[in-house]
């Protein structure tokens, strides 16, 4: 027999007989109202899952992740239909036909529930344990994009003012003196004569060279933001019910 600890690993996980043939998923497990043990499990079977068949809980065995149950298949899949949904509770009569359809002696089993002989830990507990999922947020790290370096070239147009010099004629005139009077009369008294001058200037030149500037590159900076995330958690919730009458089955969903 299975333990009420041992329930969650039981609900809504698959239910498999002897032969490791899974016969559906768990659903629902029903307890004894004298002992306060689980009875029967209820499993999902049919292709979609639409059906519900009983199967006694006595001698089962939780394996791993799954409720592996002494009966085969086709056994439990053809037990007698039972409508749980109208309160929720086997009737005598409900119980009685599913303990003749496995074979179960049901006066040695309803003596069993009344003295507690044959049922492991027969005392119903007191105190029942209530848990709840919590959230825990963590990152991970993915690629958000890239960026690259490209180097090219552009044509900018710059101005400059740089001085640039340039020759003009001037006629200097002197008299004449005894200084400069052996080289005035050096020539004859009246002829003509021709005197050239070359005049300079300068103009501007561009030329251009590659002159280095900076070294350029690429680094990552890591930001810190704060996101807030949403998600679902579960929570179990404990209510006080009336007191069920001896005799039925109540479920535990």
């Amino acid at each position: 027999m299975i333990t009420r600890e041992q329930i969650p690993a039981v609900l809504d996980h698959p239910v498999y007989d002897t032969r490791g043939n899974k016969i559906g998923d768990a659903r629902h497990v029903f307890f004894d109202d004298v002992t306060g043990e689980p009875e029967w499990v209820s499993v999902k079977t049919g292709l979609f899952g639409t059906s519900e068949s009983f199967v006694p809980i006595h001698d089962a065995s939780v394996v791993e992740d799954h409720l592996e149950v002494p009966y085969a298949k086709g056994k439990v899949k053809d037990a007698p239909n039972v409508d749980v949904d109208a309160g929720g509770h086997l009737s005598e009569q409900e119980e009685h036909r599913l303990y003749e359809y496995y074979g179960i002696d049901w006066d040695a089993a309803w003596q069993q529930a009344q003295t507690g002989t044959g049922r492991t830990a027969a005392t119903p507990e007191d105190a029942m344990t209530r848990s709840e999922e919590e959230m825990h947020v963590g990152t991970e790290r993915r690629e958000a994009g890239r960026v690259r370096l490209r180097k090219y070239v552009v044509t900018e147009e710059e101005q400059r003012t740089i001085p640039v010099r340039h020759e003009e004629v001037r006629v200097e005139r002197e008299p004449i003196t005894g200084e400069n009077r052996g080289d005035a009369l050096a020539g004859p008294d009246i002829s003509e004569a021709e005197h050239e001058v070359t005049l300079h200037e300068e103009e501007p030149v561009v030329e251009t060279r590659a002159v280095p500037k900076e070294r350029v590159r690429l680094t990552t900076d890591e930001v810190t933001e704060e996101e807030t995330v949403t998600g679902e958690v579960r929570k179990e919730r404990i209510e006080a019910e009336g007191t069920d009458k001896p005799g039925k089955r109540r479920p535990r969903r």
